[in-house]
Parts: C-alpha cells; sequence; structure tokens
C-alpha cells in the first residue's frame, strides 16, 4: 500500500497538471461532427486549443462564450446562448459539448437553469444534443475532466433497445492515445465482436487527411452508435477513470461490466484476451499467440538493462498505474511517483510513496534516477539533472507521431519494452565514452 502525500505549498510551482477543462475538451474532440465550446473567457480556449495542436498537430475545432468582465459580472446566460446560435448558423454541429472553466465555475453560474431556458426559447434546436459537463481549473486534472465528459456521454445520448450479443461499449479513459484505441479496436473485432468506442479519437486525432476541411471532427464516435449504445451486450472499461461510465450504463440498462486498468505488459494483456474470448465465445486468434511469444523473448532480451534500474515518473493516475506495473514486472524499482490527482488507483500502488505535487516536487525527488518517464515540460528537468527522459503522456510537443504511438497490447508492450530498453542502452554507451574519454 502506497503513502499518498500532497506538500503543503502556498502556490504550485511549474504545474504538473493540466486542467480539467482541457481533459473534456480532449474526449469531446473523439466524437464524430462535434464543436466544444467553453463557457469562459477567449484566453481560456485560446490556452487549450494551443496544447492540442501542439500535441497533435492537427486542426482543432474549439469555440468559446468569450465572457468578459462585464459578462462575469452580470451573467453568462446571453453569451451561451449567442454562442451555441452562432455555431449552428456557421458551422452546423452534429452535437456539442458545453464545457464551464474556472471563471465561470467561480461565479457559479447555473449551467442547467441556462441550458433549460435555451431549450424552451428555442424548441427549434431541440433536437441538437448539447452534452453539459462541469470542469473547474481549480480542483481536478486532465483525467478528471475526460472522465466527466464520457460520463455525461453516456447519461445522455444512448437509448434502450434489444441487446446486440455481439455489440460491446468500449470506454477509453485519457491514458490511450489514437493508435492505441487503433490496435485495441483491432483486437476486438478479430473476436468477432463489435465495439462501439467512446470516445474514439482514432477516428479523429490519429492524423490523416480529409478530401476537405471541416470547422468540426470529421471522425470520431457518431451519434446513431452512442445513441445504440444501450442494447450492447457488454462494457469493458480501459482505465480505472472510466469505472464511473461504466456503472452509469449498468444502472441504466442493465449492462455489465469489467474494467482493465491497464493494458500494457504480458499478464494485463493476457487477462484482456481471455476475457474477449470469454465475451465472445471464440477461441483466441493464432496470431496472438505469436505476438505473445515475440513479447517473452523481447522481455528476455531487455530485462538486463531493467534490472534494479531506479526510475521516477510524473504522469497523470491512470497512466502512472499501467506505467509502474509494467517497469516493476521488468525488475526495475520505482524511485519516485508524482501524479496530478487522487485516484482509488494510489492507495494501490506498489510503491513506498506517491506524491500529488507539481514539476518542483518531481525535480528533488528525481535526483539520482537513471530515467525520467513524463511529459515534454519534464525534458527541462531531465537536462538539469542529466538524466534520460522518456516521454510518455501528454502533452508532447517536441516529437513527431503522437497520433500513431502504441503502447498497448503484445505489439505496443514490445514496442515500448524497446524503446525504454534503448533509452539504457545510449545512457550506457554515453558513460563508457565519458570513462574511455578521461582515460
Amino acid at each position: 500500500m502506497a503513502i499518498v502525500t500532497t506538500p503543503n505549498k502556498a502556490v504550485v510551482v511549474n504545474p504538473l497538471k493540466q486542467s480539467q477543462a482541457l481533459g473534456a475538451t480532449l474526449a469531446f474532440l473523439g466524437l464524430k461532427g462535434m464543436m466544444p465550446l467553453l463557457h469562459g473567457s477567449q484566453g481560456c480556449t485560446a490556452f487549450a486549443k494551443v496544447i492540442l495542436v501542439r500535441h497533435f498537430r492537427e486542426v482543432i475545432p474549439l469555440s468559446t462564450t468569450a465572457m468578459t468582465e462585464v459578462t462575469t459580472i452580470l451573467g453568462g446566460e446571453d453569451n451561451v446562448e449567442q454562442a451555441i446560435l452562432t455555431l449552428v448558423e456557421k458551422v452546423k454541429p452534429e452535437v456539442i459539448g458545453l464545457c464551464t472553466t474556472g471563471l465561470t465555475e467561480t461565479r457559479g453560474d447555473d449551467m442547467q437553469g441556462i441550458l433549460k431556458d435555451f431549450r424552451k426559447q428555442h424548441p427549434e434546436l431541440n433536437d441538437l444534443p448539447i452534452i453539459l459537463v462541469s470542469a473547474p481549473d481549480f480542483k481536478g486534472a486532465l483525467q478528471d475532466g475526460y472522465a466527466a465528459a464520457v460520463e455525461s456521454m453516456v447519461k445522455e445520448l444512448p437509448q434502450p433497445g434489444d441487446t446486440k450479443p455481439q455489440q460491446i461499449n468500449l470506454l477509453v479513459g485519457s491514458a490511450f492515445t489514437p493508435g492505441d484505441v487503433q490496435h485495441i479496436k483491432e483486437i476486438i473485432s478479430s473476436f468477432g465482436l463489435i465495439p462501439i468506442c467512446v470516445p474514439d479519437l482514432s477516428l479523429s486525432m490519429d492524423g490523416h487527411l480529409d478530401d476537405g476541411w471541416s470547422p468540426i471532427t470529421n471522425g470520431g464516435t457518431t451519434l446513431e452508435q452512442l445513441q445504440s449504445m444501450g442494447s450492447s451486450a457488454f462494457t469493458l472499461a480501459l482505465g480505472e477513470s472510466m469505472r464511473g461510465a461504466a456503472e452509469i450504463l449498468l444502472e441504466q440498462f442493465g449492462i455489465p461490466y469489467e474494467v482493465f486498468a491497464e493494458l500494457t505488459g504480458l499478464k494485463p494483456v493476457d487477462e484482456f484476451i481471455m476475457a474477449l474470448s470469454d465475451i465472445s465465445g471464440h477461441a483466441v486468434p493464432e496470431r496472438y499467440n505469436r505476438d505473445r511469444r515475440q513479447v517473452q523473448d523481447g522481455m528476455l532480451d531487455s530485462h538486463f538493462y531493467f534490472g534494479r534500474k531506479q526510475i521516477s515518473l510524473a504522469l497523470e493516475p491512470d497512466l502512472l498505474w499501467s506505467t509502474v506495473n509494467f517497469l516493476q514486472s521488468m525488475g526495475a524499482e520505482i524511485k519516485a511517483a508524482v501524479t496530478t490527482t487522487r485516484s482509488p488507483l494510489l492507495e494501490k500502488l506498489p510503491v513506498e510513496t506517491v506524491t500529488i505535487g507539481d514539476f518542483e516536487d518531481f525535480e528533488k525527488l528525481a535526483e539520482g534516477s537513471d530515467l525520467l518517464i513524463g511529459n515534454s515540460h519534464t525534458h527541462a528537468i531531465a537536462k538539469r539533472l542529466n538524466i534520460p527522459l522518456y516521454r510518455h503522456g501528454f502533452p508532447i510537443f517536441d516529437r513527431l507521431g503522437n497520433g500513431q504511438v502504441t503502447r498497448v497490447g503484445y505489439q505496443g508492450t514490445m514496442q515500448m519494452l524497446f524503446d525504454i530498453g534503448n533509452k539504457f542502452l545510449d545512457a550506457e554507451e554515453a558513460k563508457t565514452k565519458h570513462i574511455n574519454g578521461d582515460l
């Protein structure tokens, strides 16, 4: 059992966490025909958009209610109404994701009441789905906002219907990349199952050229798919943060679920593959037996370089859990684990202490490590401490291909194994050159 600590500091220095509003926006981008709308100032939206553009290197649809000092004091009802009407006129979204920010949460805008009044005044738009999410950035982090958005999706949009035995719901947490999602869908489909993935970033943020430009998301989960979720036979929740959404589907439609907190590493992937075999009634395809043997061979080849290595991580809770367990399965030791927000997983982590803190805390705890793991903001710390860095998490803005990176399943496990192993090899080579130079 890990001890979870929160440093008693007056201010956050060099923030690690991203806001809930950014997390909710990320989840919204996995729906087709979506326009995320942040209820706040223009600066809040611009900041979120910059981070998403730098990470994915794609056009990011994102709008704002453009609150000013005056409207913040007097109330934002008119701004919400005008923003929605403008979007309907100009970009014709199939669905709008309305998300609060710290500004409007602090003011205390009654969003349910505002939306109810809007529906009364504009009955012609009653068929337009508007997904409302409360995402104050003065508490929680990206993972919390993302999970809240998914919970709002599954609470509002699915409809009851006759059960389709081969159809399953796939709830994907913020720890998974678009490449991860694509690979997971392929694995599920190979068992004869039909996954409805929510949200599906593999169709919108994977990095592909469309035939033309669109002001709204061109790919992702469709409204029709979202509405048919109530007919699914089973729900697979990927990441502990997706448990709440899975429970909503259980309560509303009686759909059983199973949570997979990780899909990287031999044992977690084995459990996932066997669960798919049990759900579908199909035998495991032979290609996964070969993939598994390749992972085993890769583990044999690389465990010499992982053994007893001291690694420090700064990641969101779901991703921290998955990565820590994978590293320890390879014989590495966790020197420091820093995260952004509370989660039921933190106390269960197989480490002595988990810190909910910032990059200042991380830099102090990580001294003497053999490897750092974190997003691109960790690079400056790695440079100061002269420790190799493995980029992981969100955002990553100094590397290409973030939409296609895959670290799940047998193939993704093997790739992550080699990528980190090569970091250790490079460090050994650099150390040898340094010693030889001194001689």
